[in-house]
């Protein structure tokens, strides 16, 4: 399997967008905050690219046919393979 590359695509999503505010801790910013510098693009750009990126690149696991209903509502999330 190879490993999935994180690249500065052309924009995919536009139009309007909304304000969402989370924490992250302050180490990870400054990775943020670097990978901005370095690409020229704002921290905003960087993250909304990692969330893509994320989305891109996660599915989750089928439920077992076994699986308690109450457990159902977590599911754990891998990388596609290629």
């Amino acid at each position: 399997m190879s490993t999935p590359r994180f690249e500065i695509p052309v924009k995919k999503y536009t139009g309007g967008s909304t304000v969402v505010s989370f924490r992250l801790p302050k180490d990870m910013l400054r990775d943020v905050d670097g990978v901005a510098a370095r690409t020229g693009r704002t921290r905003n750009e960087v993250l909304s690219l990692c969330v893509e990126f994320a989305l891109e690149h996660l599915e989750p696991e089928s439920a077992s046919e076994d699986e308690a209903p109450a457990n159902r509502s977590v599911r754990i999330i891998k990388l596609k393979e290629n």
